[in-house]
């Protein structure tokens, strides 16, 4: 839904643009995206590259879904002891 409002958004910006008068033939609106350019027209520089990011999420990830399995191991062993969740055992081999 975010991305069809950017787009109707971007659309009218560029629909003003160009339906807009041009007092002198000096000045010309380009349009350029505020991530690439500045506003006088310049490039910006690349983007300062994170070292080692693929080893930063897996330290962050690893040991959280470790974690997580062993809270439900543990809540799975919680409820089956108090047997409020307890699979029933059919032996109905029909």
């Amino acid at each position: 839904m975010a991305s069809v409002l950017g787009r109707l958004a971007r659309l009218s910006a560029l629909r003003n643009l160009r339906t807009a008068p041009v007092t002198s033939s000096s000045s010309t609106v380009t349009p350029c995206r505020a991530a690439v350019c500045t506003s006088s027209g310049g490039i910006r520089p690349k983007p300062r590259k994170t070292p080692l990011g693929l080893i930063r999420i897996a330290l962050v990830v690893v040991p959280f879904l470790y974690l997580g399995t062993q809270i439900s191991k543990t809540f799975a062993a919680l409820l089956e002891e108090h047997d409020i969740f307890v699979p029933e055992d059919d032996d109905d081999d029909d």
